[in-house]
């Protein structure tokens, strides 16, 4: 993360601040109303999801209980849902492909135009139908992205400089990962580390006061629960860390595989030939399929998480389930519709973890470290490898499982993760989509 403070940081951020005391003012009331806004309409959004996947569930078991026509009404449907969020993409608002977090990164760097309002129903419309036809696409990438449109257009309806709309837009995008993830904690810091990679008070103001905005509305809506409660694992001590940094280093090839492995079916998917929504379907329809015959290999894969942060998985099968689930998130990402990738890379986390403390568990008893902490530290890990926001990860990771004993090892498994990807001269995966989406633009 770029870092512009300058000795006496406190007092120049306190400076920056009361110089303008109005415009300060001001700015804050916009981002409560960024963050109100996007908590409503992200929330709307989790809500939707959450029914719409219940649905497909319910579909994928009467499939499998009776085959004929349940099976072609699982696999038929998922198609034409995938179809149909490709086609509202590519003819009404190609930036809500994918994530939108490397276009919302780009539009802060000046690279691209804000996305126009009539995104927000494109990405809550399409994310429901690519997420909740089974693809191993994540909630997070419509919500930053809404959030982000909406902190735009808050940001032009009040006339603010464009300053002060790129900093709301930066502000509604880390709300939209907070409502997410209910972690205002790694909402915040995800602005900062990530999105604008510097510390800058007029950000830190927007970014706190959305995702506050966007949190006590959201909890009031879909509640307070956590996203994979943990039990309260041992950490092993200062003995442990070792183990935790060779932890990371696998990790961290790991994300790197998964990096190329991704940019490299996107290249792929480019020289098939046909319409976009005719490649989507037929994602879609083999989404189906993996429904049918292994139903919790697909979509964003919070059940997975769950049960493998409960070390509920055996180690036998730890190596195809990676290697599915790697070529099946990556080839849904290719579909180019609405959908991220955290929860897909804090799934294949989890799975390395686990099968890493399978091994380390039994082999190192004395330091009591169980398997599912080595899950838990592994999803932060892998999202530092690929991503290169370590503080975001573990910020995330700890709001999402609510336990802060793991945060050394998570430290740790950060640190080696990152020094692999840095050996291997692997670029972070958001800045390659990024530049990915700007030729394409061209």
């Amino acid at each position: 993360m770029r870092n512009d403070m300058q000795p006496h940081g406190n007092i120049r951020f306190v400076k920056s601040l009361t110089q303008d005391m109005p415009g300060a003012i001001t700015l804050a009331l916009l981002a409560g109303v960024v963050g109100l806004a996007s908590g409503v309409v992200c929330a709307l959004f989790h809500a939707a999801l959450t029914l719409v996947v219940r649905v497909h569930d319910q579909v994928t078991a009467q499939a499998q209980a009776s085959p004929w026509p349940m099976l072609l009404l699982l696999v038929g449907g998922s198609a034409l849902a995938t179809g149909i969020a490709a086609s509202l993409v590519r003819r009404l608002a190609p930036a809500a492909s994918g994530s939108g977090i490397p276009h919302v990164e780009a539009v802060l760097e000046g690279e691209m135009r804000p996305a126009k309002a009539r995104l927000i129903p494109i990405k809550f419309v399409g994310g429901c139908l690519a997420i909740g036809s089974g693809l191993a696409l994540g909630r997070e990438g419509p919500s930053v992205q809404m959030g982000a449109a909406i902190g735009n257009l808050v940001g032009h309806l009040s006339r603010r400089d464009l300053a002060d709309r790129r900093a709301l837009l930066a502000g509604g995008a880390g709300a939209g990962l907070a409502t997410a993830f209910n972690a205002p904690g790694a909402g915040a810091v995800f602005v900062l580390e990530e999105l604008v990679g510097r510390f800058d008070a007029r950000i830190v103001l927007v970014a706190i006061g959305s995702t506050v905005g966007a949190i006590f509305v959201s909890r009031w809506i879909l509640g307070g629960a956590l996203d994979f409660p943990a039990p309260d694992f041992a950490s092993g001590g200062s003995a442990a860390l070792p183990l935790f940094l060779v932890l990371g280093l696998v990790v961290g090839l790991a994300s790197v595989i998964y990096n190329r492995c991704l940019l490299g079916t996107l290249r792929l998917m480019e020289k098939v030939p046909g319409p976009a929504e005719l490649r989507a379907a037929v994602i879609g329809g083999l989404a189906g399929l993996l429904a049918y015959v292994a139903p919790d290999m697909v979509g964003g894969g919070d059940d997975m998480v769950t049960r493998l942060i409960r070390a509920d998985v055996a180690l036998t099968l730890i190596p195809m389930l990676f290697l599915v689930r790697l070529l099946f998130s990556t080839l849904s990402y290719a579909a180019d519709t609405p959908g991220g990738l955290f929860a897909p890379m804090l799934a294949l986390g989890a799975l390395v973890g686990l099968g890493f403390g399978l091994i380390a568990a039994p082999a190192f008893p004395g330091l009591g470290v169980p398997a599912g902490a080595y899950a838990v530290v592994a999803m932060g890990a892998f999202f530092a490898g690929s991503v290169r926001a370590p503080l975001t990860g573990i910020v995330l990771v700890t709001e999402m499982t609510g336990g802060s004993a793991l945060i050394l090892p998570l430290l740790s498994a950060s640190f080696g993760a990152m020094l692999v990807t840095e050996m291997l001269g692997e670029p972070p995966v958001y800045a390659q989509l990024r530049e990915r989406a700007a030729r394409s633009e061209r």
